[in-house]
């Protein structure tokens, strides 16, 4: 892998994962989103390492040979970023409307955005000490960070998008030069405001990845965790072809490697063509249920994309976080990617890999 981080990847069909993890329940109230932290202060701040080490234990102990912090150390993948910029008001909110999807109240961009130092950086720096494999980290991107407030300064999504961009850079170059392999932007706002992605979107992301020497990600999903994105995914058909709006977009651009969900979801596999050439970080794992599914489910699901993707750039993954999981059902089914993955790659005549991990339960 041609990251600035210290490693690389050494097999076939190497495992991640999207995002969250559960976190224990003495540092926040599990299978919740949002839960506020158990613990405060100095405790708080050894509390979050300590949790962020158990999940690279744990990953690597279930056979992920990308490793990630599992968001152990934020409470939501947009707003723990947006907290430590200025320019944004958490005390005066407003009601929005989230994805076009749902209702929300949220802080307000009152005047210039800024980071004023790393958000994230001496978190990155710490998961590099907890493991030799490379390592993910993931930002929210531009375009869903403006639909997550209330603009009274910019009043132009995509200026205010643009100096999001702007500032995600800075700390991605800080987060590569901290090690991090592979830098993924959050960005399921594709799945719904196309013109803009069409328009401007895609620049931001761009943007936001400039320059950087690590590789580049982009996560889009249709949403997990509450009500409103149920019940709109209800709405979708038997066929979810939302992708088709991004991927050709994304194929042209400078970004790296596209992740998209697939496993016991509609979207059809066919989508996977629109990105020939990118990386594909292909979810395998269902991250709507608590089922288990077997190591030969996601192979299954891993051969499909096969037949739209070059082996040598699959990534098998999840379709999205897996915070609102119980613990122990979201390190099964770690132990299931890994354990399809090999299955797939044994068939394919090549070394089971690094992550050679423990069996399911």
């Amino acid at each position: 892998m041609s990251g600035a981080g210290s490693t690389a990847v050494n097999t076939l069909l190497p495992t991640s994962i999207v995002g969250s993890l559960p976190k224990p329940a003495w540092l926040a109230k599990p299978e919740v989103l949002w839960s506020p932290w158990e613990l405060q202060g100095d405790a708080l701040v050894e509390g979050r390492q300590d949790a962020l080490r158990a999940a690279v234990h744990e990953q690597q102990r279930r056979g992920i040979d990308i490793v990630s912090d599992g968001e152990q150390t934020r409470q939501h993948f947009v707003t723990t970023f947006i907290e430590h910029l200025d320019g944004v008001d958490f005390e005066k909110r407003e009601t929005v409307r989230i994805r076009d999807r749902y209702d929300a109240s949220v802080p307000t961009v009152v005047g210039a955005v800024s980071r004023r130092q790393p958000v994230f950086v001496a978190d990155a720096a710490f998961l590099r000490q907890q493991t030799d494999r490379p390592i993910k980290w993931a930002l929210p991107g531009p375009m869903t960070m403006i639909d997550t407030l209330s603009d009274h300064h910019y009043r132009s999504r995509e200026k205010l998008a643009w100096e999001f961009a702007t500032i995600l850079n800075q700390e991605a170059r800080e987060l590569e030069a901290a090690g991090v392999d592979i830098i993924q932007f959050d960005e399921p706002a594709f799945n719904v405001f196309f013109d803009e992605t069409k328009d401007w979107g895609i620049a931001a992301l761009e943007r936001a990845a400039e320059g950087l020497r690590a590789e580049t990600a982009v996560h889009i999903c249709y949403g997990y965790g509450i009500k409103a994105n149920n019940d709109w995914k209800a709405t979708l058909g038997a066929e979810w072809r939302q992708y088709e709006e991004s991927f050709p977009l994304l194929q042209q651009s400078s970004i790296d490697i596209v992740s998209l969900e697939s496993h016991n979801s509609h979207v059809p596999i066919d989508v996977i063509e629109l990105i020939r050439g990118k990386k594909v970080m292909l979810g395998a794992i269902d991250v709507a249920r608590e089922q288990i599914e077997t190591p030969e489910e996601v192979a299954d699901t891993l051969r499909r994309a096969l037949g739209f993707v070059d082996a040598d750039l699959l990534i098998p993954s999840s379709n999205c976080g897996m915070a609102p999981l119980p613990r122990g059902v979201a390190f099964d089914k770690l132990s299931a990617l890994s354990a399809g993955a090999r299955i797939v790659r044994q068939e394919l005549g090549v070394d089971v890999g690094v992550g050679a991990g423990v069996g399911v339960g």
